[in-house]
């Protein structure tokens, strides 16, 4: 069939045409933000979720809500090279002359330009050259410019807060892969929070971040349960997948066989990332205007070169040999949670030898703990690549490009 009118999207990050199996969220968010903007104590949310089952693409929408309902947006991806305040500074600069251009100046627009200048010099002790933020105003002395962001996020926030609500509208600020904050960040976020909870101001904070999130915000700071929902984005229902499957496709005049979903949901176990992917390819190698159960035969080669070539092999290549040879161990154990002694075990050593390889792992993102003692990917489908390099007798990170 035409490629030009292909619907699905099966890019990282991109906004599916039927975003199935996430409505209730969408409603919640939709509450929260109307209830911060009339001073309404409103609980911000963290999406939690292995990759691939579309948290930045529900941030995305939330952000969307969030415009239409009158706020300035921020959207950043926190990464383990970069503080919270480096990333967050340019945008709250971005927003504060917004904020200063909607009309008659005010005082608390005009203080919260003086503390974004302290808060910018706050951070300069930090990161003397890695940040410039050019305001023609003063700093506001003795406040958010003591270079410790716990002490200075939460002065930083108020005050723009505050600088909103004098305009008559919100702030939204949306932070994806939230789980690479240091704990000292996630800690001066939770801060920041709640000082603006209790004062009433109209900030919300929405972030999207892998299972283990969770445990720490905990970590950080023990009443984050109070600040924030937690909703788990997990694969869809075969109903929600189907309706991701065929409502694109018969806008267009096309039609899958009930054979075809099938074979789709059977492979791709409802994980939104790869429900794209597959029906993408399906797409493209259909005749007709419908799409078969050998069509998806053909799709599934075409989806796992391109997984294997770029969203597998992209987050395997992070990895060093030893780790590689951890989650080896993990694959041959089968899918789904393993003991940590059974993956040592499964790499003829002890439990505490390989302790520095699973917080590695941890941390960069491709394994957490479901349960305590237990490990899983965050990766879905990820062991049967591992099967499959292992088969080719290679390492594909190590081949020439």
């Amino acid at each position: 069939m035409d490629p030009i009118r292909n619907p699905y999207v099966p890019g990282a990050g991109a906004s599916p045409p039927e975003l199935a199996g996430r409505q209730e969220l969408f409603t919640q968010a939709g509450v929260v933000l109307q209830r911060a903007l009339i001073g309404k104590s409103a609980r911000s949310f963290i999406a939690t979720g292995l990759r691939g089952v579309g948290k930045t693409v529900v941030l995305g929408r939330v952000q969307q809500l969030a415009e239409s309902a009158g706020y300035l947006t921020c959207f950043v991806e926190a990464h383990e090279d970069k503080s919270l305040g480096q990333l967050l500074a340019p945008p709250f600069r971005k927003m504060m002359l917004e904020l200063d251009r909607l009309g008659a100046v005010t005082a608390q627009v005009k203080r919260g330009l003086r503390v974004l200048k302290s808060f910018a010099g706050g951070l300069r002790i930090h990161h003397p050259l890695g940040l410039m933020i050019e305001l023609d105003v003063d700093p506001e002395r003795g406040t958010a410019d003591s270079g410790d962001l716990e002490s200075d996020l939460p002065d930083m926030v108020s005050a723009l807060g505050h600088a909103a609500q004098s305009r008559k509208t919100g702030v939204a600020i949306f932070i994806d892969e939230i789980q690479y904050l240091s704990e000292k960040d996630m800690g001066a976020l939770i801060m920041a929070m709640h000082r603006v909870m209790r004062e009433g101001l109209p900030v919300v904070l929405a972030g999207a971040g892998l299972p283990h999130v969770v445990a720490l915000t905990g970590q950080s700071r023990s009443y984050s349960e109070r600040l924030f929902s937690f909703p788990e984005l997990g694969p869809l229902s075969e109903e929600e997948s189907a309706d991701a499957l065929r409502t694109p496709a018969e806008r267009e005049g096309v039609n899958f066989t009930p054979e075809a979903v099938a074979e789709v949901l059977r492979i791709t176990q409802g994980y939104p990332y790869f429900l794209q992917e597959w029906a993408y390819h399906a797409w493209n190698v259909a005749h007709g205007e419908t799409i078969l159960a050998g069509d998806i035969q053909v799709a599934t080669e075409v989806s796992l070169t391109s997984l294997d070539a770029g969203f597998f092999r992209m987050r395997y290549e992070r990895l060093t040999p030893r780790e590689r040879l951890y989650c080896q161990a993990m694959s041959e154990l089968g899918p789904g949670a393993h003991r940590s002694g059974a993956i040592a075990a499964q790499m003829g050593s002890r439990t505490q030898a390989v302790a520095p390889l699973r917080n590695a792992l941890i941390r960069k993102g491709m394994i957490y703990s479901p349960a305590h003692g237990d490990i899983a990917f965050t990766v879905p489908l990820f062991e049967n690549y591992l099967h499959r390099i292992k088969a080719m007798g290679s390492d594909p990170a190590d081949a020439e490009d």
